[in-house]
């Protein structure tokens, strides 16, 4: 579905509606926001909204962490 957009175009009724259940799947399947947009031809943004509007619980950004805070 997403290969067959042209990039830039509007997406909206019946094909956005898909466009977000796949995007949903992909990412609950463990593909990341970055991932997807290149696979679709959209923008980070743009994969972004459409997850939040899916209702998808969003990952936290991973990699290397501060360490813990210093207690007093």
């Amino acid at each position: 579905m997403a290969e067959t957009l042209k990039k830039g175009s509007r997406v909206t009724g019946d094909a956005r509606s898909q466009l977000a259940v796949d995007l949903k799947a992909k990412y609950e399947a463990g593909e990341s926001i970055r991932a997807l947009a290149q696979s679709t031809g959209r923008s980070y943004g743009f994969v972004h909204r459409m997850l939040s509007e899916s209702g998808v619980t969003l990952r936290g950004r991973g990699g290397a962490t501060r360490g813990k805070a210093k207690t007093a």
